[in-house]
């Protein structure tokens, strides 16, 4: 008898190893086509792009960029600069260590959105593209120009997991969706950066100061944009732009100078955030810096909590009203119950301290429950501590925090004789009164990132990291795991106290409003715990990073009225979907996530 068989059907593939583009122009020609798209850009900055003033930033001035046309000219500099980069011209080529193509693409994508969003702005509030000027048609063509350029640079296409023909539509679909999405990605994927020339120190420490200088800039023009439109392509233009400098290997190149000048640059850092309330012509924006640096701060705190020691704390706001009320409470306001005026040293120092009693208190009997046990009970506590404060009244129970109405006409701090409250002259500068709590609250964040980072250096930060990682392999290595987590308790509450202390006095009023688990306004447990996660956990700059963007997006997005939440919420949605580790992560975590990166060859105490 004779035995048929027949081969097993080989599933549909296609071919491996494939170096193309996403648009079938030749390479060479869409190399050229990018970069003259970007000059073109450039050019068209300087042409008027409406006739008429109506629309914000005047647009109709030739010669000179204004509004929006600035963020297309920086875009359109940095796509052009990045593409004559890809052909190797001498004295460009540091611009892409990692190479460019990637980079090219993202610049290119930046620019085509925030000119196409000024285009359509345009034609939408003054009522048709009849109002656009040539500059406006020029910039518009360019841009997609450049975009369709960058777009046809070849890459290595990663090989396709093959079809199951017994898959559903629905399976099939999703396949191919996901097929998609791993081909996007590798479109702008980066390769590893060509070893750096080995430069002089102080080399190196003036790269340090230059990045740190365009740092200052962009805040500063990002804090200070007048009208809605331009901050909206601000976000554009400053994202893309610094994805695109991160596929082209620069911030890699100068991590590496900070990690090697870590001192030089905590200290070029501090000096920079002290010069902005000199870069402002009033008091307006300092405002939002000094609540920003409070809201850093105690993420900052929390960070050792959450990000070094993996304990999840939902209601870490209330040791920020802690501080906030015990330095109220001796600031000499005549809505205290005690009739004491303490100078500021003192009352800082009290606020931390009762504070940190407070961490112990609740952590003692807490701290031997894990995960979301101890998530529950520490919301319950920040719920406890704002009922409590709000009953105490003189009613519900003692007369100590004057219930609803707070503790209200707290005085402005006197340091040794400087009054916070008035204005001071420096070297022909003025500054007010927010500009002074924005130094002294820069001081505090100052001290409590030294704490941080010589406490995740030293024995009980590796500790910290250990019960992190895996805390009943911590504890069989002989780590006291309830000592070392109640330490980090202490230690962070502590920390939010001391930013408290000033918050008392900046805001005038302390009520028990200020401190909720969510709110739509920060500082609040829900917004730190997101600027930890945001920004980085278990790295300094990364929840500094994260609440200055919590705090400034939702206050430049109250255009959108009743969306602007819905808005934030998406944005964050989409950060942790594709970017987990954080903005700024460590390396550790970053592996965690992406496992095909290639390892670190040192790896800190902290797993930074």
């Amino acid at each position: 008898m004779t035995t048929q068989t027949t081969a097993p059907q080989t599933p549909q593939t296609t071919a491996t190893g494939k170096h193309a583009g996403l648009i079938g122009i030749p390479a060479h020609t869409g190399r050229a086509l990018a970069t003259a798209g970007g000059a073109l850009t450039v050019v068209s900055t300087f042409l008027a792009w409406t006739w008429t003033d109506e629309f914000p930033g005047d647009l109709t001035v030739y010669g000179y960029p204004g509004g929006l046309q600035v963020l297309v000219l920086v875009g359109g500099l940095l796509t052009t600069l990045l593409a004559l980069a890809s052909y190797g011209i001498r004295g460009l080529r540091w611009l892409t260590p990692a190479g460019a193509d990637s980079a090219i693409k993202l610049a290119a994508l930046g620019t085509l959105g925030t000119a196409w969003y000024t285009v359509i702005a345009i034609s939408s509030e003054l009522g048709g593209v009849v109002n656009l000027e040539p500059g406006g048609y020029l910039v518009a063509l360019s841009t997609l120009a450049a975009v369709l350029g960058a777009l046809s640079l070849p890459f290595t296409w990663p090989d396709p997991d093959p079809i199951d023909p017994e898959d559903t539509p629905q399976e099939q679909l999703r396949h191919q969706l996901r097929t998609t999405g791993e081909i996007i990605k590798a479109s702008v994927a980066t390769g590893t950066p060509a070893p750096a020339r080995k430069l002089p120190a102080y080399a190196e420490i003036l790269i340090i100061v230059a990045a740190l200088t365009i740092g200052l800039t962009v805040f500063t023009y990002g804090i200070g944009t007048g009208y809605d439109e331009l901050f909206v392509g601000f976000l554009i233009t400053a994202g893309f732009g610094f994805a695109a400098v991160a596929k082209a290997g620069l911030v890699s190149r100068v991590s590496a100078a900070t990690a090697k000048h870590r001192n030089v640059t905590m200290l070029g850092a501090f000096v920079a955030a002290a010069a902005f309330p000199f870069t402002q012509s009033d008091d307006q924006y300092a405002t939002i810096g000094v609540y920003i640096l409070i809201f850093a701060t105690v993420a900052l705190g929390l960070n050792i909590v959450v990000g070094l020691a993996g304990l999840l704390d939902l209601g870490y706001v209330a040791f920020l009203g802690v501080g906030a009320y015990t330095a109220a409470m001796v600031s000499g306001s005549p809505s205290s119950p005690f009739d004491v005026h303490l100078p500021f040293w003192a009352s800082a120092l009290l606020g931390a301290a009762v504070a940190m009693v407070f961490g112990v208190v609740i952590g003692a009997p807490t701290l031997r429950l894990r995960g979301d046990y101890l998530a529950i009970v520490t919301l319950g506590f920040g719920e406890i501590f704002r009922i409590t404060v709000l009953n105490m009244d003189g009613t519900s129970g003692p007369d100590l925090t004057n219930g609803s109405n707070g503790i209200s006409s707290i005085p402005n701090l006197n340091i040794l004789g400087f009054d916070f409250g008035a204005e001071h002259s420096f070297a022909g500068f003025t500054i007010a009164r927010f500009a002074n709590y924005f130094l002294l609250m820069l001081l505090i964040t100052l001290v409590v990132v030294i704490v941080f980072r010589r406490s995740s250096d030293s024995r009980i930060g590796r500790a910290w990291v250990a019960i992190r990682e895996d805390e009943t392999a911590a504890e069989a290595m002989g780590i006291n795991g309830f000592r070392v987590k109640l330490i980090a308790f202490a230690l962070g509450a502590a920390l939010a106290g001391l930013a408290g202390t000033v918050q008392a006095h900046v805001t005038y009023t302390v009520t028990p409003e200020q401190y909720q688990f969510a709110h739509v306004v920060p500082p609040n447990s829900a917004f730190l715990l997101a600027a930890v996660v945001l920004g980085g956990m278990g790295t300094i700059s990364g929840p500094l990073v994260g609440a200055a963007l919590l705090y400034l997006i939702p206050a430049k997005l109250q255009f959108l009225g009743d969306y602007q939440l819905f808005a934030f919420g998406l944005a964050l949605v989409l950060l942790m979907r594709f970017r987990p580790e954080g903005l700024i992560p460590n390396r550790r975590r970053q592996l965690e996530f992406h496992e095909e990166a290639e390892p670190p060859t040192v790896l800190s105490k902290a797993g930074a």
